[in-house]
């Protein structure tokens, strides 16, 4: 086959050494299930725990929840190495003891489903910028910002879109103003909830009953710096948590935004933890049961969000909707959950996009786009 005929070439990352790294692998095992084989031909590449690149099994068996055991998959450490070559574009290069170093046939586009630090958060965007690759989802600074909630909600509010109250915690700020650091979160409000500032997935969250209660916030803060040395402490919402998946134009014009689908956690969790969000019955109501006009304000807050944020491809936004019809953003995800029980497909299966669908969006708004410096 000439290489004007050939498939186009896809790069499915996934796993990557952030403490998401199984959901990843969840995420790749249901993308691999659906992409077409008669028009793609997918390279998987697995990132382990510890940072090595290698050449994956692609089978999306081995990269599900075992039902019975609970067991969560990842990428294991012996698969063949790979190497990133910057000499030529979209390459990759296999390295092994038996054959030495080998050059991969030309990468088309890559798929980029990792969640978390050192995937979701530009670092990697920024090396396939570098490589001259063309890549699915948010931009280097997109990414970059709306991992950190910090810096998120900071843009939020610079671009006059409401989020709730919080105080950042740096890790100088946390060794020497400890006490003005607890001062100012007693002042969030009684309940307040303490998080990694640059982490998914709900991992390193601790709610705390009384901000008042120095010991407990101090456990609280620790706890999620074992994630991040930067803490983002929130006010309690009182209110409904409501989520819309967002999905660049194929047009060009303003992005598309799903039925808005509300979270309901499972009986016996305090939150939408970790637990809550993969592991229980947790379920969504699509479309959320909520007055149109609130239904509309939503949707249009959640493009006004990805505009404003700089994203591409696809993003979920996470709202709080109060029971005097308030709304603030809680949260912008640049590469949301692709996982059976993920609220992104869900909702977008919704409103009338099936799952084979959205990932052919993902593939062909990367692919329509220049390498390098966007």
């Amino acid at each position: 086959m000439s290489s004007e005929q050939r498939k186009i070439r896809i790069a499915v990352v996934f796993g990557g050494r952030s403490s998401e790294h199984e959901i990843s692998c969840v995420t790749a095992g249901s993308v691999l299930s659906v992409i077409d084989p008669d028009r793609y031909e997918v390279v998987p590449v697995g990132i382990t725990r510890t940072g090595n690149w290698v050449l994956a099994s692609g089978d999306p068996r081995s990269l599900r929840i075992d039902p019975a055991t609970k067991a969560l998959p990842s990428v294991s450490e012996d698969g063949v190495e790979l190497a990133l070559p910057f000499d030529t574009a979209g390459q990759l290069m296999t390295v092994s003891p038996s054959r030495g170093t080998e050059r991969l046939a030309e990468v088309d586009v890559v798929l980029p489903l990792l969640h978390g630090p050192f995937g979701e958060d530009g670092t990697i965007q920024g090396l396939f910028e570098m490589m001259g690759v063309r890549y699915a989802g948010a931009g280097v600074f997109s990414s970059a910002a709306a991992m950190d909630k910090v810096f998120m909600k900071a843009m939020l509010v610079g671009n006059g879109i409401p989020t709730s109250p919080y105080v950042a915690i740096t890790a100088r700020a946390w060794e020497t103003e400890r006490k003005k650091v607890l001062d100012d979160i007693a002042e969030l409000g009684t309940t307040v909830f303490v998080k990694p500032a640059r982490a998914g997935s709900s991992v390193g969250i601790s709610k705390v009953r009384d901000s008042g209660d120095a010991d407990a916030v101090i456990a609280a803060v620790e706890a999620a710096r074992e994630h991040d040395p930067k803490v983002l402490v929130e006010a309690q919402v009182v209110g409904r948590e409501i989520e819309c998946g967002v999905l660049e134009s194929e047009d060009g014009g303003s992005p598309d935004v799903s039925f808005p689908a509300e979270v309901h956690v499972a009986e016996g969790f305090d939150f939408y933890d970790f637990e809550a969000k993969y592991l229980s019955t947790s379920g969504l109501t699509i479309p959320a049961e909520i007055p149109e006009e609130a239904t509309a304000r939503l949707r249009a807050m959640a493009a006004d969000v990805f505009e404003a944020m700089g994203c591409e491809g696809l993003a979920r936004v996470d709202f709080f909707y109060t029971e005097d019809g308030e709304v603030l953003v809680n949260e912008l995800n640049t590469m949301p959950g692709f996982t059976p029980s993920s609220a992104f497909p869900q909702m977008w299966e919704a409103t009338g996009v099936d799952y084979a669908t959205l990932v052919e969006r993902m593939i062909t708004t990367a692919l329509r786009r220049s390498p390098g410096l966007r």
